[in-house]
This record gives C-alpha cells, sequence and structure tokens, in this order.
C-alpha cells in the first residue's frame, strides 16, 4: 500500500500498458520490505518540459525509468549524462539528487546482454545483428561493441540513421566490422529486433525483417526481440518455427531490473 512515507520511482513512456518494469520493481520492493512503489506514467510529448520541472521537484520520488519514444527527447532535457548516453545522446533512467539535478545513463545494453548471457550467448568475437537504431536499438548495439563482437550489422527503415550510427560505431570501436542491411541472415550468432514491430501484435502480425529473410536462420541464432507485449512476437514465433533459440522481451526487462535500480538508489545492483 502507498502511504504518505513511501518513496517513489517511475517508468515514463507512451504507449505504457505493456512494460514490465512496474511489476517487476513492485513485486520486488514487496518481497524485501521496502516502503518504495514504482509508478507507470503515459505521458504526451507536449508535457515533456513541464514533467522535467515536475521532477526536479518531486521530493519523494528516487529516479525515473524511461521508455519508448522518449530516450532520445529526454536526454537532452538532463543535468548530467554518462559518457555512452552521451554518446547516443539517450537515456534509459533518470536519478533525481537531492538538490533536484537529474542525472542520466542508458543501461539498456546492459540488461539485454544479462538476459543473453542466461541463454548461454557469449558475444566475444561473435558476429550480431541489430535491427532498429533508436533508444533501445543504439544501446544494445553499443554494448555489444563494448563486450567483443567481431562483426555487427545494423538494420533501419532510415537508411541516414543506419549511415549516422554506423559512423558512430565505427570511431568509438575501430576494429570491430560494422555493417548495414544483410542479405542474409546465416552468418549471426545474435539477431534482435530493437524495434517497435510487433508490439500489440497478433500470431500473424507484422515482423522487422522480410520472411524471406527470416528463411535464412541458422537453428544455432539465438533471436531475440525487445517487445514486451506480446511476449512472443510473430518474430520470435517464426524463429521458434525455425528451430533457434529465442530470449523475449520480457526477459531482459527482468535482467535489468537490478542495472536500474541500483542507478536510481532502490536496489542492489546484483538481484
Amino acid at each position: 500500500m502507498i502511504q504518505g512515507s513511501t518513496e517513489l520511482v517511475a517508468i515514463v513512456g507512451s504507449p505504457i500498458a505493456q512494460v514490465k518494469s512496474p511489476e517487476n520493481f513492485n513485486r520486488w520492493f514487496a518481497d524485501h520490505q521496502q516502503n518504495i512503489a514504482m509508478l507507470a506514467i503515459d505521458l504526451q510529448q507536449s508535457a515533456l518540459d513541464d514533467f522535467v520541472q515536475t521532477l526536479r521537484g518531486w521530493q519523494n520520488l528516487r529516479g525515473c525509468v524511461v521508455t519508448v519514444p522518449y530516450k532520445q527527447l529526454l536526454a537532452s532535457r538532463l543535468d548530467v549524462l554518462s559518457e555512452r548516453s552521451i554518446a547516443l545522446c539517450s537515456v534509459n533512467v533518470i536519478r533525481r539528487e537531492a538538490d533536484g539535478r537529474l542525472v542520466g545513463d542508458i543501461v539498456d545494453g546492459d540488461g539485454f546482454l544479462n538476459a543473453a548471457r542466461k541463454h548461454n550467448f557469449a558475444p566475444q568475437h561473435k558476429q550480431a545483428l541489430v535491427i532498429g537504431t533508436g533508444g533501445v536499438g543504439s544501446a544494445i548495439a553499443y554494448s555489444l561493441c563494448q563486450a567483443g563482437v567481431s562483426h555487427l550489422v545494423i538494420s533501419d527503415l532510415s537508411q541516414e540513421r543506419v549511415e549516422a550510427f554506423g559512423d558512430l560505431l565505427r570511431r568509438d570501436f575501430p576494429k570491430i566490422v560494422i555493417g548495414a542491411n544483410p542479405t542474409s541472415l546465416e552468418p549471426f550468432d545474435l539477431v534482435v529486433n530493437a524495434s517497435p514491430v510487433g508490439m500489440g501484435a497478433t500470431v500473424n502480425g507484422p515482423m522487422p525483417l522480410p520472411v524471406a529473410l527470416m528463411e535464412t536462420l541458422q537453428t544455432t541464432t539465438l533471436v531475440a526481440d525487445v517487445v514486451t507485449s506480446p511476449a512472443i512476437t510473430p518474430f520470435l514465433a517464426f524463429a521458434r518455427r525455425m528451430g533457434c533459440p529465442i530470449q523475449a522481451g520480457p526477459e531482459m526487462a527482468l535482467a535489468q531490473l537490478g542495472n536500474l535500480g541500483h542507478f536510481m538508489g532502490v536496489t542492489p545492483l546484483e538481484i
């Protein structure tokens, strides 16, 4: 039960009904007898500036998780950013300091890798494809490079974004082969959909890659999706029919709970 003495954290985005963070965090808080609660905030973009000002003065709010479509929009409105958030111009978590300053970081990539390691995926010297160059996709791609992949290929509907993000990765990781827009999935050890395609989809809903390209998947490839609702997207269902191991969006959401909570000061890093 939320009381006057309850400390709060929040998650902000739009839409917000599909996110798993509130149930994951609130279950952890309850299981560990913490007088803390997470609120889900579905915010219109026109209210972002007012929301940031409200955060500065919200004295019983410890921090805020950021989800689509505000990861990049909020990064420019904060007082301090981590090095990787500066590189990616994106945040997925904000900590409110006691003096009202807002500090941002992006830990999507860390959370994704935490989940992938549970599927025995070790990124060193591997080849990976990341679909989507938005906040979550760029974070996952950046973390894969930090973790030592040998080849990284990025794909997006916007060729301009692919080229700009590819240039950023080549600058920061000159020893890694960075490619774009694959013609076959056969070489990849990991294929991850980091776009919203599949959110709220039915069994025969849209996929982020053409069927002909999906049919080139190898059974050894880990196929992952960041979409949390439905847990098994049409993309993952297709990969499973191809015999591939799959990683669903809720796995990443749960795996990064410690990263998010530790940054906000409400959980240990390892939980």
